[in-house]
């Protein structure tokens, strides 16, 4: 009988040199483009992930089924990234706020914001334990903070709490702007500023009227619409209507995950999970 010859050198190394080299191809498809890149990601609830022009990420809530918004991020964020440059947490409702506990589970932000009136139990206690895990104390969002995105700046317009609660927040690259408006009519004064400079992609809840000054002086190149924000009397606006307020509308659950794509002088956006 014929007994096996041991294995060659080679056949010892391909499997780790092969290895190495899927590892490599990846990182180098990853590999940050010097572009801002926006994901309003397709996920129940509200949750928005940015990509800084030099590779890193910031997360602004988390929608409401955390295994969902951890497959999602896991495609967008290198597998060797456990960072964070900032979580921002607009409100603290279920549409919110459960994403991104799952979120600072995995990844260690640098900078945490969140609306005031966060409460101590559930979620939210979660959420503080992992904020405080971090050793670096939760910051509540108030108009004028900013955070430095590699080039881009995240400035917080305006915060309110309780029924009206969410945020609004401007996201600057050269000449690009989206703007977040997570919340109610509260917050509308403090929109109006990101009036100043033409508005690239508006964030903006399905709920609300597009009737409004508001909008009318944002004029939105394109608005996303967000679900977390529940309205007393809901717009019962079809999409067709909605295009009269801006050429291109989206909901992520009707076109998937939305994208728009910065090199600081022009904006493009993309549809889809692709």
């Amino acid at each position: 009988m014929d007994t096996p010859s041991p294995p060659s050198r080679w056949r010892r190394l391909w499997l780790p040199m092969a290895v190495a080299l899927l590892l490599a191809t990846v990182a180098w498809m990853q590999r940050p483009d010097g572009r801002l890149h926006v994901y309003v990601l397709a996920t129940p609830g509200d949750a928005a992930l940015i990509q800084t022009p030099g590779g890193r990420f910031a997360l602004i809530d988390g929608g409401s089924d955390p295994a969902n918004l951890t497959l999602l991020l896991g495609r967008l964020i290198p597998f060797w990234y456990r960072d964070l440059r900032a979580a921002v947490l607009t409100g603290d409702n279920g549409q919110r706020l459960p994403g991104q506990v799952a979120a600072l589970a995995r990844y260690r932000p640098e900078l945490t914001l969140a609306a005031a009136g966060l409460g101590s139990g559930g979620f939210a206690g979660e959420w503080r334990r992992l904020t405080a895990a971090a050793a670096r104390p939760a910051l509540t969002l108030k108009p004028g903070q900013q955070v430095a995105l590699d080039g881009a700046t995240l400035t917080v317009l305006g915060a309110a709490a309780g029924d009206e609660g969410g945020a609004v927040l401007l996201l600057t690259y050269g000449a690009t702007s989206v703007l977040f408006h997570t919340g109610g009519a509260t917050g509308d004064a403090a929109a109006l500023q990101a009036a100043r400079r033409p508005l690239d992609l508006l964030v903006y809840p399905w709920q609300r009227e597009l009737d409004t000054k508001l909008v009318a002086a944002l004029r939105p190149r394109a608005i996303v619409f967000s679900e977390a924000y529940a309205a007393p009397v809901p717009a019962l606006l079809s999409y067709a209507a909605r295009r009269h307020y801006s050429p291109t509308v989206f909901h992520p659950s009707a076109d998937g995950q939305i994208e728009l794509v910065s090199d600081g002088r022009r904006a493009w956006l993309r549809a889809g999970d692709d």
